[in-house]
């Protein structure tokens, strides 16, 4: 079961664009207060599929015959052989949460945001912790979600239905292919048998950060 029962202040203040040590008593307080809320109400759940890998000149193809279109998954998954597919979310009691605050507070509904998207990004920590023990022995990259790299936003449906999302843990994509609640994650997490070269995971990193439809729309899309 995963669980998510505290959440680093100072990650937040970092979401909020706050350098830690600049932030007040006040400031902390009200992240505090916050992290409390959120985590009263959110209902974490997930879906996960393994799958073999087949890489051909045009992308990953899943052994469901899913095509992941792209040449950054595909050098981001060199040398693993399997793939465990994932999807995550708080559940739509996160934004209900962050809609009700933005109608009295848009500094507590801005708060409030930052810390589900602490929380996401925690209970993803966890699954992929999870997962690494279904795979004794083996090696992984860092997982990584439709939205990085050249991996497109229009994979989250296919994903979605690849692991019955919708009935299982109640996760849509829109028809703008954001995912709904909007505090949720989908992910691939590479398996290899052998030692991998560590790659570091960042936005700035990141060749659609001028473009990425998450940041425009105030979130991410889960691997930093």
């Amino acid at each position: 079961m995963i669980a998510v029962t505290q959440l680093n202040t100072d990650e937040i203040l970092r979401y909020m664009g706050c350098p830690s040590e600049k932030a007040d008593e006040a400031l902390r307080g009200q992240v505090e207060a916050c992290i409390r809320e959120l985590l009263s109400v959110i209902r974490p759940r997930w879906s996960w599929r393994e799958s073999a890998l087949a890489f051909e000149a045009g992308g990953v193809r899943l052994e469901s015959g899913l095509l992941l279109p792209g040449e950054d998954l595909s050098a981001h998954l060199t040398g693993c052989n399997r793939a465990a597919v994932f999807c995550a979310t708080l559940g739509a009691e996160a934004d209900a949460l962050v809609r009700r605050a933005e109608r009295l507070d848009m500094a507590k509904a801005l708060t409030l945001d930052c810390c589900a998207s602490a929380a996401i990004e925690a209970v993803c920590d966890q699954i992929e912790a999870e997962l690494q023990e279904k795979f004794p022995g083996c090696f992984f990259p860092f997982r990584y979600s439709p939205g990085y790299g050249d991996l497109p936003l229009g994979v989250q449906s296919p994903l979605l239905e690849l692991l019955d999302a919708p009935r299982r843990v109640g996760l849509c994509a829109t028809d703008s292919d954001l995912l709904t609640p909007r505090k949720s994650v989908t992910a691939i997490l590479g398996v290899a048998q052998g030692a991998l070269e560590q790659k570091k995971r960042s936005c700035l990193g990141c060749p659609a950060q001028g473009s990425c439809q998450y940041r425009k729309a105030g979130g991410h899309c889960g691997i930093s």
